[in-house]
């Protein structure tokens, strides 16, 4: 994500992209895994949890763009893109998060 787009469209953004990372890549792998003969919802239950940073680094855009926001916070003294690009970290951890949360409840892996 660019700094100098809109901050609330990119906010909304990062947290709907990590949502549908971690939701579209577990159940198109819980697909995989019923086409192999292997149990579905244990695998969209273990995709889920290893997709969980790949969502986040999708939905902010890579890491570079990150790291370049926090020199220019740290060292440039423009602590405002630290900030928002702490706020566009904290919504795609919410989104990835929020799609782990449907994954537990749909799958109900976590009761035994």
């Amino acid at each position: 994500m660019e700094i100098k787009d809109a901050f609330m469209p990119a906010f909304i953004h990062s947290f709907f992209i990590a949502l549908g990372v971690l939701l579209g890549g577990s159940l198109i792998g819980g697909l995989g895994a019923f086409m192999s003969g292997q149990a579905p919802l244990s695998e969209i239950y273990s995709v889920a949890s290893k997709l969980k940073i790949w969502a986040l680094v999708a939905a902010i855009g890579g890491t570079f763009d990150t790291f370049y926001s926090f020199e220019k916070g740290i060292f440039l003294g423009q602590t405002k893109d630290v900030f928002k690009q702490f706020l566009l970290i904290v919504s795609a951890m919410g989104g990835a998060q929020f799609g782990w949360r449907i994954i537990e409840w749909f799958t109900q892996e976590h009761i035994t």
